[in-house]
């Protein structure tokens, strides 16, 4: 039997449908699993804070990415088995393509992780529509007032810039995006 990988990267702004994306993709490709950058985050009590008070979970250091990377690895050395212990089951044939997709919002801003991606797609929706859909979330620990403009926007706009000096990505504007949920859902 002969294994191709690929290696899927979907990142782009908090709550811009990353992990929908990932989820959608993930239903319509076989052999394919999801790895979140946001199961690595560090404990709260060890995640920096600015001059304003702010947690700072913007930042990579507010991030276990040695564990993610870990994680990718496993799955690099034999997709097969990391696929068959944590996604499904896998059907026999002759060739296999196996997919990882790593969705975060960092994922690109890590120069290891980033270099092993075959795909890279950064998910963008309007500064309005962001704001909307992070105050209609729940966080833990919660959005303290003023957190969205005074840190996640600021800090997406620094990361975002940063990403595109380091990384060769697809854009994808929400109303593209939107076309594409709609042509995948069953």
């Amino acid at each position: 039997m002969y294994t191709l990988t690929l290696v899927v990267g979907i990142g782009g702004v908090t709550n811009g449908g990353k992990s929908t994306l990932a989820t959608n993709l993930q239903k319509k490709l076989p052999h394919s699993c999801i790895i979140a950058q946001d199961t690595f985050f560090k404990d709260d009590s060890v995640v920096p804070v600015d001059s304003n008070g702010f947690k700072q979970y913007d930042l990579l250091d507010a991030l276990h990415m040695d564990k993610m990377m870990e994680e990718i690895y496993s799955w690099w050395r034999d997709p097969q088995s990391y696929h068959q212990s944590t996604c499904a089951t896998t059907e026999a044939g002759r060739t296999e393509v196996f997919v990882v997709i790593v969705e975060g919002f960092l994922i690109f801003n890590h120069r290891p992780l980033n270099e092993l991606m075959n795909k890279k797609y950064f998910l963008e929706i309007p500064y309005d529509e962001c704001q909307n859909r992070r105050c209609s979330r729940v966080y833990t620990p919660p959005d303290p007032p003023g957190y969205f403009d005074g840190h996640v926007w600021p800090m997406y706009l620094k990361n975002r810039q940063e990403m595109q000096l380091n990384s060769n990505c697809c854009f994808i504007y929400s109303s593209l995006y939107l076309l594409f949920t709609l042509s995948v859902r069953p």
